[in-house]
């Protein structure tokens, strides 16, 4: 958050808010065209090309690059973060692609693998040593840091203009010319499907957020979105210029376009509207013609044998269309209409079955995450809720340990909860004496254990005797 978006016009790179109409932040310290302004994942960090062969790096607190990398010797259109963050790889004119250090400001590795032009590329997000580059020779190559060399090579038969590669690194889309095509990773390269929906040359790739939509850009002045389960055309949107770029903003709810007549163009999703809200019509009657004759039913009447429809919670329309975060948000608002802990922690149990639990609690601001905060205080002593809980907690420390110390009142409820916390573990310490005493006593009553018997005395009497087991 707040999810601001770069772009490059000539010499310069403009940082837009989502709502703004004019740049927010504008940074000029480039001699010539500046090409593929790409954020750090974090997005404290911008990393951009330019015509003259050099890479710059800028903190987007400040003005003037933090780095510059210079060893390419033509124009640098394509640059990007490895998954570490530590690292630029950059593609450019000069057919190589380099592998910088950001702390030390240095060139790490050169490939030279290409025989013309290296205009797209993207690097992996779960490894850091690999990513992948497009060329003008009609190949896209996957390269490892490891091996000093390309582990892979697919044939596009077109100048490729861009390539994507999915979130989990299975799949990999290609484009260039009229195709669009996808390859499988996992099968050495093999090509999936091959997609002709545009009439000029493919431009641009985007994903959106759930990964179930791909959307490419072409100079036929169309958006085509395809459906990631079919490859089939779903929507599709109409510019007035060809598309040079495009990119989608958290949760899909902003497409932003850049056109070759230098217009950007900025579409919001509409707003959905709740049907409660909706004013209620009057409701209808129906007519029945039997022999002749009119009948007036009221509604109800004619459908009062009928089922009650089941209506899905709010929260779990949201699963269904992959809506994380609204699901979350839904069920940790103070305003909530449902107020046992139970259907809470479920959904935490459930984002976490998938996988997504740290996406959906990542990016939040201070009234946000203090609402997670407040439920984990509440609820994370009982021990019904104690295992997914911890697990929650963890992760939320994990993800907002670098801002700790920005917030007042964050920072005091993480004290409360680790107050929390360590009375729970002072519990636990003392439960487990506890049980070591009374299995030390019932190990020496199980060994000392004896059995009474009746004897006769000399005088006569009956005695009980003690026989030791």
């Amino acid at each position: 958050p707040p999810y601001n978006y770069a772009v490059t016009a000539s010499s310069r790179i403009h940082i837009y808010g989502r709502y703004s109409q004019e740049p927010i932040k504008t940074f000029s310290r480039f001699k010539d065209t500046a090409y593929c302004a790409t954020f750090r994942q974090d997005g404290r960090l911008l990393v951009a090309g330019s015509e003259d062969g050099g890479v710059q790096l800028f903190d987007i607190s400040g003005r003037a690059p933090l780095r510059q990398f210079e060893g390419h010797t033509k124009a640098v259109h394509m640059v990007d973060f490895t998954a570490d963050k530590y690292h630029v790889v950059s593609g450019a004119d000069d057919y190589t692609i380099k592998l910088w250090d950001i702390p030390n400001s240095k060139e790490i590795l050169t490939f030279k693998e290409h025989s013309d032009y290296v205009r797209c590329g993207c690097a992996s997000k779960l490894n850091s040593d690999l990513f992948i580059t497009g060329s003008y020779d009609h190949s896209v190559k996957m390269f490892d840091a490891r091996t000093n060399k390309s582990v892979l090579s697919v044939e596009h038969g077109q100048p490729v203009e861009s390539v994507l590669l999915f979130p989990s690194g299975g799949l990999l889309v290609s484009a260039g010319g009229r195709y669009v095509k996808v390859w499988d990773m996992l099968k050495g390269g093999q090509l999936l499907v091959s997609l002709k929906n545009h009439h000029k040359t493919v431009t641009c790739l985007c994903l959106s957020s759930s990964g179930q939509r791909l959307l490419s850009g072409s100079l036929d002045r169309k958006v085509k979105v395809y459906s990631t389960a079919s490859y089939k055309v779903v929507h599709s949107f109409d510019y007035a210029a060809s598309i040079l770029s495009l990119a989608l903003a958290h949760e899909d709810e902003t497409i932003v376009v850049g056109m070759t007549n230098g217009i950007l163009s900025v579409k919001h999703r509409k707003a959905e509207v709740k049907k409660d809200s909706l004013p209620r019509r009057r409701r209808p009657t129906y007519r029945t013609f039997i022999k002749g004759k009119n009948y007036m039913k009221q509604r109800d009447d004619i459908l009062i044998n009928r089922p009650a429809k089941k209506h899905l919670e709010l929260y779990d329309r949201d699963l269904k269309h992959f809506r994380i975060s609204k699901a979350l948000d839904r069920v940790l608002e103070p305003t909530c209409t449902i107020k046992t802990p139970e259907v809470t922690v479920s959904i935490i149990k459930e984002l976490n079955r998938r996988g997504v639990l740290a996406n959906a609690l990542a990016g939040r601001d201070e009234k946000e995450i203090s609402h997670v905060l407040n439920f984990l205080i509440r609820n994370l002593s009982q021990p019904r809720f104690a295992p997914v809980l911890i697990n929650a907690a963890e992760i939320i420390i994990d993800i907002y340990l670098p801002v700790i110390g920005q917030s007042p009142v964050v920072d005091k409820k993480f004290l409360v909860l680790q107050g929390l916390v360590e009375k729970e573990i002072d519990y636990q310490r003392e439960l487990l004496e506890t049980l070591g005493m009374m299995d030390m006593l019932f190990a020496t009553m199980r060994r000392k254990e004896s059995t009474s018997v009746l004897e006769h005395t000399s005088h006569g009497f009956l005695e009980n005797k003690k026989i030791e087991s």
